[in-house]
């Protein structure tokens, strides 16, 4: 009796989609979406780098937010164009520790400047120690944490704390004055 009785709805079902069809009146033609960008952002995740070494000094290190990310900003004591930036662990500058224990955030952002962050005399530029942290972010929906990882040979390092594992970009900036500064946003989503 089961048997008779899906047979009958099956029956039933096949006949009503073969009568929409025939009129035409209940065919459809079904459309792919696809759900736009969010903000319009398609940065992507992969690994960023670009420029050559330079000896201008870093001198500051701030952050904002905006609607669709949130900004980190190293600014430098003349041009400087050299950073590579990507997601994976991050290494203190010289000693070789592991900065991820001591960063807040789902995912960190290896951030590697083509620049030091002393002068010609070899003193610090930046207030920062090694493994401290270099921003408040309270309130922030992207940003966690941003953690200074050292300056050695010319390179300077920072882990930058996200969220999540979100789209990113990094460019140059020139100015204020003979200043340069390398920016990095990260989306608030895909």
């Amino acid at each position: 009796m089961r048997i008779r009785s899906a047979l009958t709805a099956l029956a039933v079902v096949l006949a009503g989609l073969v009568a929409g069809a025939g009129n035409g009146a209940a065919a459809s033609t079904t459309v792919a979406t696809t759900a736009s960008p969010y903000c319009g952002i398609t940065w992507g995740s992969a690994e960023k780098s670009a420029g050559a070494l330079s000896s201008a000094p870093l001198i500051d290190v701030r952050t904002g937010r905006h609607d669709c990310y949130d900004r980190v900003v190293f600014e430098f004591a003349g041009s400087v164009d050299g950073y590579a930036v990507g997601y994976g662990e991050t290494w203190t500058e010289g000693e070789g520790l592991a900065l991820s224990p001591y960063t807040a955030g789902g995912a960190l952002l290896r951030v590697s400047l083509r620049a030091p962050a002393y002068d010609d005399s070899h003193l610090g530029t930046v207030p920062y120690r090694v493994g401290e942290h270099t921003a408040n972010l309270l309130r922030y929906p992207t940003l966690r944490d941003v953690v200074f990882g050292g300056s050695f040979e010319g390179y300077t390092t920072f882990a930058v704390g996200v969220r999540a594992r979100l789209p990113f970009r990094t460019f140059v900036l020139a100015g204020p004055g003979g200043h340069s500064r390398i920016v990095l946003d990260v989306a608030h989503q895909w």
